[in-house]
């Protein structure tokens, strides 16, 4: 994954996270900042495991590991960090599923043009 990669991927997180955050009912509390330091994390997970799984990653797996990445940090954002970001199940699937196709959609050499 390219520079121009991670910053996609936590652009793209960071966005969604707003967004589902505007959506009444899924999200309980969050602050701009708690938005921000998740797709932070996100952007950082997805690259390490990327990189774990080797320098040519298909763009379909790229999704599936977008949605996982983006699944398991915002649920346990909640947990580790409350004060700053609580969002609902429903929201955190929601969220991890457009992160996912996004992935997909935007392979990583037209990320990186």
């Amino acid at each position: 994954m390219t520079w121009i990669g991670i910053i996609t991927r936590f652009v793209v997180a960071a966005v969604i996270l707003g967004i589902v955050w505007l959506i009444p009912g899924l999200v309980n509390q969050g602050t701009l900042g708690g938005i921000l330091a998740a797709a932070i994390v996100i952007a950082a997970l997805g690259y390490v495991v990327e990189r774990l799984l080797g320098g040519q990653v298909t763009a379909r797996n790229r999704g599936i590991i977008g949605f996982i990445v983006t699944f398991v940090v915002i649920y346990l954002a909640q947990f580790i960090m409350p004060a700053l970001l609580q969002i609902g199940l429903w929201g955190t699937l929601i969220c991890a599923v457009v992160v996912g196709v996004l992935d997909v959609i935007l392979p990583e050499r037209i990320k990186a043009k």
